[in-house]
């Protein structure tokens, strides 16, 4: 259905048209930018139209992650506490003891990656010892990137875990010396242990589910992300796991243009789950909002190499090709599109073997295939893989582990991981994207940060000048380049007429403020096909609204996402007039007012003061 024509005025818009690269004014009509110029020209191109200045502030395109979890990470956001950012872990564990004293039986404290303890002050994770004095009854699991899992003494009872439960394959029920388990969960050398422990915890019904999967999606338009390439993952089953986001979809309810991998569930039955989903589904099937996009990002398990850089590399076992070329074999004979997850480079060069082979009876030109992740890529397998016309996303997982990398191989061999610079010489396909939400953060700000300046959330700079891009190298990464991930090319990732009209209105000026504030950036409008998905501040009033978290107990009523610095809370505040900084801890704010309001209840009293920054 039509609406109404709208201009954006007073604007510094980067538009990646390499054609048009500048513009202080856009108009908008029927989802897709109609005219991008001057003032004259859009209010020329659209005479009738709605207008909003924006108060020259920078204005980008949507972001897209080429790689994210969103469909499973949706399910699952209102339950999590997000330590995404936090900077202490004194502030980390007053939040966790808070949400425990909320959060009523049977359900847990979850922490699910999006951290690393090199971001905090401390240095360390939580001994289990002080999660038992946090949450004493209320079961607590922790997830710290691939590596391990701390669970309190109630979460172990809950799992069942005892000194009579055996090792799983590949992972490890860390013991104490009178046998009995400590809480602590290692990946020896894969993270099946990790998240099939999640997977006994309560799951939200599928009302919550839904209302979760929309918050999730609200933080991800307040960061300026209109677009996500789902890479499927573990416990993420085709068709089942789809229903909530197919509902969404169908009521008109998604705020992201969602891409989705399929990846398959079953060791050793992998070629039967793709030869069924050929049968079922085709890539490019949906619209503009939902379409399928391919395989992977696991393709078969023999080839998943997980990164964990505390441990040595793992070699992938002989049967690798094996499992591999038959799966290979039936995408490319059915032109599906694929992306494999590979760290090493020595699985790479296994998997490009299977890839050549396969080529060479059927051709893979024109399928859109590509390697994830490629942190330890050889220039000779850059090259193999621009040969044959594949692509690489990249993911900033490195900015969460590469003090793990430098402490195992050496600061030297931490300069290229991944290489960027080389990749995008050779003339391949490079995107960007973050692995949310169980590694790395689902902030993307927190990728171009790293891009640009190599540091670490922890602070190590890991990468000399010849391997770090500029802003806007590191911006058309994580726009333009990742639309040929999905096939999208020429239909967005610019402010150019005639693409959708996905864009980010900015809280600061990416292209001047320091390098060290881009991490902090963030939308204050955010557009997907011409219509407002998010406003804070100013433009609060125009967003449309977005029902209170449920359960009334979710981390998220009372955090929030992202975590916001007292500085960034502050910004927020002003913005929209508050009292106090909001954005993250509701009570304060109820507080400064003299105010005493629930958690559950703070949405309410913010909208009935007028204030812009409830969950955004």
């Amino acid at each position: 259905m039509p609406t109404r024509d709208l201009i954006l005025i007073n604007a510094r818009v980067t538009t990646l048209d390499r054609q048009n690269p500048v513009a202080e004014a856009i108009a908008i009509r029927d989802g897709r930018f109609l005219a991008v110029g001057s003032q004259a020209e859009a209010r020329a191109a659209a005479p009738e139209a709605d207008i909003i200045d924006v108060k020259g502030r920078r204005i980008i395109p949507g972001l897209i992650d080429s790689h994210m979890h969103i469909i499973r990470g949706g399910l699952n956001y209102n339950m999590e506490l997000r330590w995404d950012g936090v900077p202490s872990l004194a502030e980390a564990m007053r939040m966790l003891k808070e949400q425990a004293a909320r959060t009523p039986a049977p359900q847990w404290v979850r922490v699910v990656g999006g951290f690393t303890e090199h971001q905090f002050a401390e240095k360390r994770l939580p001994a289990i010892e002080e999660l038992n004095a946090a949450a004493p009854d209320t079961p607590v699991f922790i997830l710290h990137l691939y590596d391990r899992a701390l669970l309190n003494a109630a979460a172990l009872r809950v799992v069942g875990y005892t000194k009579d439960t055996p090792n799983p394959p590949g992972g490890e029920i860390v013991h104490d010396a009178a046998g009995n388990p400590t809480g602590l969960l290692l990946a020896q050398p894969n993270a099946t242990i990790l998240y099939a422990t999640l997977a006994r915890g309560p799951k939200l019904p599928p009302e919550y589910q839904i209302n979760s999967t929309r918050h999730f999606m609200r933080e991800m338009n307040s960061l300026g992300v209109t677009g996500v390439i789902d890479a499927g993952g573990g416990f993420q089953n085709y068709p089942d796991d789809y229903e909530i986001i197919e509902k969404l979809h169908a009521d008109g309810q998604l705020t992201l243009r969602i891409s989705y991998n399929l990846f398959t569930q079953k060791p050793k039955e992998e070629l039967a789950d793709f030869a069924s989903w050929v049968k079922q589904v085709s890539p490019g099937d949906g619209d503009d909002s939902y379409r399928h996009n391919g395989a992977g990002e696991m393709l078969v398990y023999s080839a998943a190499d997980f990164e964990d850089f505390r441990v040595a590399r793992p070699d992938m076992p002989p049967n690798m090709e094996g499992d591999l070329e038959p799966v290979v074999r039936l995408l490319a004979e059915n032109r599906w599109p694929w992306r494999l997850h590979a760290t090493y480079d020595e699985t790479i060069g296994r998997a490009l073997d299977v890839f050549e082979k396969v080529n060479r009876d059927v051709p893979l030109s024109g399928i859109n295939w590509f390697f994830d992740h490629a942190e330890t890529i050889s220039e000779r397998n850059i090259d193999r893989i621009a040969a044959l016309g594949g692509g690489i996303a990249v993911q900033h997982r490195m900015a969460y582990q590469g003090e793990y990398f430098v402490e195992r191989y050496g600061a030297k061999a931490a300069e290229r991981t991944p290489p960027v610079r080389r990749m995008m010489a050779a003339g391949i396909p490079v995107g960007a994207g973050t692995d949310a939400t169980r590694v790395a953060s689902y902030n993307p700000w927190v990728s171009l940060s790293w891009l640009v300046t190599s540091k670490t959330v922890g602070g190590l700079r890991l990468y000399p000048s010849a391997n770090r891009l500029d802003r806007e190298e590191a911006l058309r990464l994580w726009t333009e380049a990742n639309t040929w991930f999905s096939n999208e090319q020429g239909k967005k990732g610019q402010i150019k007429a005639g693409q959708l009209a996905d864009l980010a209105v900015l809280s600061g000026d990416y292209f001047s403020i320091p390098e060290d504030e881009i991490i902090h950036l963030r939308s204050v409008l955010t557009l997907l096909g011409g219509k407002i998905v998010h406003g804070e501040g100013d433009y609060a009033p125009l967003a449309p609204e977005l029902p209170g978290p449920m359960p009334d107990w979710s981390p998220v009523a009372t955090f929030g996402g992202y975590y916001k610095t007292t500085e960034a809370r502050a910004k927020l505040a002003s913005a929209c007039g508050c009292a106090s900084g909001c954005a993250v801890h509701g009570h304060d704010h109820a507080a400064a007012l003299g105010a005493n309001v629930p958690a559950a209840d703070v949405q309410t009293f913010w909208g009935a003061l007028g204030c812009g920054c409830w969950a955004v």
